[in-house]
């Protein structure tokens, strides 16, 4: 591999950026593609393709062999709340691969007897998250029930992009949420992309089935997330 297309690709990953490895297997010539950059029209397809699954591959474009090695940053969650609903989170993320980090100021929830082997953390969202920042790689779960913990992450989440942004409430309970992050700041366009009440609609009753829920939203959300750049 060329050095310059090393440092491009240790670059993307320090920055939490998708990049892909372009091989022609014929004459071993080499591109790096970074997400968000502008892709060439033959490759659009593909390069989207790989970027969604992840997934390293041949593909014949035009009779030219070329292989796809895919770098995708690890998929993460930050799940706000030190509920119930997160100890079924920190049980079922792991199979999927996905890190979890759960942040709540009270600590009286967030104790290592309830979320052993977690990334617990018992402080403010506003003061973890100036530390620990946000990106589209991220899925943001607001699960306290309490404004004055879960507004300021929200509103955080959706100015850093973040592929999934859920909350818990009902409709009525986001309806005033909804005034309050305006009052904020947050634009109507970018509160649209909550998805409140929380979590697929699968008749869920219990903590472990609003787990569940919310991470088959969480996964489709990411499966389908839309992507930055486009076709030269």
């Amino acid at each position: 591999m060329r050095l310059d297309h090393l440092a491009e690709l240790n670059a993307a990953r320090n920055a939490r950026k998708a990049a892909i490895l372009i091989t022609d297997t014929a004459s071993g010539e080499t591109q790096v593609l970074v997400e968000g950059q502008p892709v060439p029209a033959h490759l659009a397809e593909a390069v989207e393709k790989a970027f969604r699954s992840g997934k390293s591959g041949l593909i014949d474009i035009e009779g030219r062999l070329l292989f796809l090695n895919v770098h995708l940053p690890p998929p993460r969650i930050v799940a706000i709340g030190a509920v119930h609903i997160t100890q079924g989170l920190a049980r079922l993320a792991p199979v999927i691969g996905y890190d979890l980090t759960i942040i709540d100021p009270r600590t009286a929830f967030a104790t290592p007897e309830r979320f052993e082997g977690v990334d617990l953390i018992a402080d403010w969202p506003e003061d973890v998250l100036k530390a620990r920042g946000l990106d589209p790689y991220t899925a943001l779960a607001a699960v306290t029930h309490d404004p004055k913990i879960d507004d300021f992450a929200l509103a955080e989440a959706l100015r850093r992009g973040c592929f999934y942004v859920g909350a818990l409430g009902s409709r009525k309970t986001h309806a005033r949420r909804v005034e309050r992050l305006l009052e904020a700041g947050v634009t109507q366009e970018q509160i649209a992309k909550i998805r409140a009440p929380i979590g697929l609609d699968i008749g869920a009753s219990s903590p472990e089935e609003i787990a569940l829920a919310i991470l088959a939203q969480i996964v489709e959300a990411f499966r389908r997330r839309s992507l930055s750049g486009g076709a030269e």
